[in-house]
């Protein structure tokens, strides 16, 4: 036994290896990344630093902040709450307990959007209308206010404290002036508004009966409010489609992040009235994103 297992970690890669082993002991997807990000947090460091600096010893202040953090993720707080951010659209978000964290695939309706918004001809700054439903951190409407330099955004959320957390995003990103942020459940927050372009929505879409077999990053720490989908996980989804095409200017588009219930999304939308339904599926090949538009 060497010197240094006998002391125990001493350098920045010895606790990333001590504290990779220790999560993937929790039973903890993804150990080794969660050990770096963690680490970079306490040190002020980029991942890539982490290992352009691998000798360099830890404090007695480092090592204590750093044992918290891990004592935290172990009890499997996801690591963007621990941090207080997450990155979506290669960009960078404030997150907590009060909004959900944004994952890579939604950015699938991101993508989708904007390039419906730029079809046709149509330039990046035109002066686009788009509604974002159940915005949360402000992600989606960020993201794609970011991609349209022209558009103007309207986010809603029915979570009063969800509303506490996208202003700051939307400061972060310089996009305040762009972004207005309305309290109100699902389409009613957007009644009296001029016609959109586009409305889009990332909702609760999670059977209830699914809920309790999530993983517990998930099932314990994020909101429930933004997960739980009823009992066809249609609660939520249903009535926006029944409501978003009164809103919708002639040809605006309505864009939806979908779970299992992709078929019903599916029927309920082409039964309401829009036209031009169609399905986009994520780079797992999942059914994800549903887009459907008021008819000309």
């Amino acid at each position: 036994m060497t010197t240094a297992a006998k002391e125990g970690p001493r350098t920045l890669i010895e606790y990333l290896q001590v504290t990779t082993q220790f999560l993937a002991a929790k039973g903890i997807t993804g150990a080794r990344l969660d050990a770096e990000l963690l680490l970079a947090e306490v040190l002020g460091m980029t991942r890539t630093q982490l290992y352009t600096n691998f000798e360099q010893p830890l404090g007695a202040g480092e090592v204590t902040r750093y044992r918290e953090l891990v004592r935290r993720r172990a009890a499997r707080e996801p690591v963007a709450y621990i941090t207080g951010r997450r990155e979506f659209w290669s960009l960078d978000f404030e997150v907590d307990r009060r909004v959900l964290i944004p994952r890579p695939e939604t950015e699938l309706v991101v993508e989708v959007t904007v390039e419906a918004m730029k079809a046709g001809g149509r330039s990046s700054r035109d002066a686009f209308r788009i509604a974002d439903v159940g915005t949360g951190s402000g992600a989606i409407a960020i993201a794609i206010a970011n991609e349209l330099p022209g558009a103007c955004m309207v986010g809603t959320d029915r979570s009063e404290s969800a509303l506490e957390v996208a202003p700051r995003n939307a400061r972060r990103h310089v996009l305040e002036e762009r972004i207005e942020l309305r309290a109100g459940d699902g389409c009613a927050a957007l009644a009296g508004l001029a016609a959109f372009d586009a409305i889009v929505s990332n909702p609760p879409y999670i059977l209830s009966e699914e809920l309790r077999g999530l993983e517990p990053e998930v099932r314990d720490w994020e909101p429930k409010g933004a997960l739980d989908g009823g009992s066809d996980g249609m609660s939520v989804t249903r009535p926006l489609i029944e409501q978003a095409i009164e809103l919708l200017a002639p040809g605006g588009l309505l864009v939806m992040e979908v779970g299992t219930q992709a078929a019903q999304v599916l029927e309920c939308a082409s039964a309401h009235g829009y036209d031009r339904v169609s399905l986009r599926r994520d780079l797992a090949g999942i059914p994800r994103v549903v887009s459907a538009r008021r008819p000309d």
